[in-house]
């Protein structure tokens, strides 16, 4: 059986790997590197079903700050699938990357955007194990500084060095407000073990008002990075400008590792009343903005990105309403539907570009990659008999059993724009005629991951039975 650190200390070597090859083994195919980041995390992903029961009821040292429960090995899975995919990714993106960043090699930096996802990786696993306010914030700034380098990686690009200095200084905004709440906290209670803390807040001696006050403060912090309104400005400059594989993995791997910090410490601060309030507020807000925002969009990945803070607020009603099972079958629900939409739009976008309209009758030109943007775009939307039909459904139906009724009304009045938006997709690829009649090539591991991700959301949509089995274990 294997220690459940292990796997951290694994992914975290194969990263300095695949760096040092880069630095070092300069004449190697640089794609090669991609390859082994894939064989090597399919390899952690297997050995996550092979971890050593979790022991240990020692209250200090590492056991303090780490766990091993069954929602961490659920997203050190989750962060591993995702990791698997954005490279696949990466390997489909690497002509655009070599146009942009231009440097005069053949395969510049190729191995440095090949490590920095795995990196970022290990960061998402530890957020997943952190149970402690100190290594939350060790592991959340293990990821945003991997994902500062990739969001400017093309760096002789404007668009993207603009990106990249919008996400670095809000960020650090975001970072500030997070490590000034954890001293709040810890000021309030003298702890930072979230067990601990729990039973501070229920102390009828703690000072409530202060306690808010760090609580509002994290709250503040982790809206940056799930992209919840009014902390939501940087996500459609962000997306756009950063290179595609780098968006779909920030808007899923951010967004989940938001979600699970989120998870962890909903239990101390829903023990405040006013915290909850404040979620609902929150809630209403993101999902009313991003789908309202994403309405006028032209651009595919403008789209994505504004949808993105839609799916936010739809996950946050989750939140509000105390339901960890159905905010996590959405995750996994977005994880398929976004890593499908954006593998499509690196392949397609490579021939024609980033708009809408270039789009313009796909099912003529590659039927199977016009499919497969349908089966994305219809998920997204929450068409039945897909994943993003019962993702919304479980949402929906835990604000019922709450009587959250603004939350349910808003929610579904906003779907019915999401629907709209979405289906311009389908309406391009289906009905406009084609501006090209060339075929887009598609290589076989991208055809193999697309196909794979397609199977995943309709048999999701059809029988959910295997995640809600999962996430009751």
């Amino acid at each position: 059986m294997i220690p459940s650190p292990n796997l951290e200390i694994a992914v975290i070597v194969l990263g300095v790997i695949v760096l040092m090859l880069e630095a070092f083994a300069a004449k190697i195919d640089k794609h090669i590197l991609a390859f082994a980041g894939i064989v090597g995390l399919t390899i952690v992903l297997i050995a996550t079903f092979f971890l050593a029961p979790n022991t240990p009821e020692q209250a200090s040292g590492f056991w303090s700050f780490y766990t091993a429960d069954p929602l961490s090995i659920f997203f050190k899975r989750f962060a591993l699938v995702t990791t698997i995919l954005v490279l696949i990714m990466m390997i489909d993106y690497a002509p655009v990357l070599r146009s942009l960043r231009g440097a005069g090699t053949a395969q510049p930096a190729l191995g440095e955007f090949f490590a920095l996802p795995i990196l970022t990786c290990a960061g998402l696993m530890f957020i997943a194990s952190a149970i402690d306010f100190v290594m939350i914030f060790v592991s959340i700034e293990l990821v945003t500084v991997s994902f500062y380098v990739l969001v400017s990686f093309t760096k002789k690009n404007p668009t993207t060095l603009e990106a990249g200095v919008k996400y670095l200084i809000l960020s650090a905004v975001a970072t500030a407000f997070l490590v000034y709440g954890i001293a709040w906290i810890f000021g309030v209670t003298g702890e930072t073990n979230l067990q601990r803390v729990t039973s501070a807040f229920v102390n009828a001696n703690t000072d409530e008002n202060a306690a808010v006050f760090g609580a509002v403060l994290i709250l503040v912090a982790l809206g940056f990075k799930i992209a919840a309104a009014p902390f939501q400005i940087w996500v459609p400059d962000v997306y756009q400008g950063a290179p595609t594989p780098v968006t779909a993995f920030l808007s899923v791997g951010s967004k989940a590792a938001g979600f699970v910090v989120l998870l962890r410490v909903l239990r101390p601060f829903m023990m405040l009343p006013r915290v909850g309030r404040l979620i609902v507020l929150i809630a209403l807000l993101t999902v009313i903005y991003g789908n309202l925002a994403a309405l006028p969009q032209n651009n595919l990945k403008r789209l994505l990105g504004y949808s993105s803070i839609a799916h936010t607020g739809y996950l946050l009603i989750g939140v509000a309403c105390l339901a960890g099972q159905a905010i996590t079958f959405y995750l996994v629900a977005y994880l398929l539907m976004t890593l499908l939409s954006f593998g499509i739009l690196i392949i397609v976008a490579q021939q024609t570009g980033e708009q809408i309209s270039n789009f313009d009758g796909l099912a003529k030109r590659s039927p199977f990659l016009a499919f497969a943007m349908l089966i994305a775009m219809i998920s997204l939307a929450g068409v039945p008999f897909t994943a993003g039909f019962f993702g919304k459904f479980f949402i929906f139906a835990a604000a019922v059993a709450r009587h959250e009724t603004a939350l349910v009304v808003v929610g579904i009045i906003t779907v019915a724009c999401g629907f709209y938006y979405y289906l311009k997709v389908v309406r391009s690829m289906y009905w406009q005629p084609a501006i090209k009649l060339d075929r887009i090539p598609v290589s076989g591991l991208s055809r193999v991951a697309i196909s794979a991700l397609i199977v995943a959301i309709v048999w999701l949509g059809i029988y959910p039975q295997p995640i809600l089995n999962a996430l009751n274990r």
